[in-house]
């Protein structure tokens, strides 16, 4: 997902987006373990996506980002 797609979530699609990626990324992880894994990258790219999905999560905490549906 591009950098521009995930500033027009809100929070509660930020949230969403976070649990799936995480159960997806223990998938993959499993499937890493047993040595099933077609596309080890895709890893790299998940986690990098949930610390994307995190950052901005802080930021609408912490005030520094805006809500759109809040204003």
């Amino acid at each position: 997902m591009k950098k521009s797609d995930l500033r027009d979530l809100n929070m509660a699609d930020i949230d969403v987006k976070i649990e799936e990626n995480q159960s997806k990324l223990q998938k993959l992880r499993f499937q890493k373990a047993l040595q099933q894994l077609e596309d080890p990258l895709e890893i790299r790219s998940l986690k990098k996506e949930i610390a994307q999905l995190l950052t901005l999560k802080s930021e609408y905490s912490k005030g520094i980002r805006l809500d759109k549906e809040t204003g």
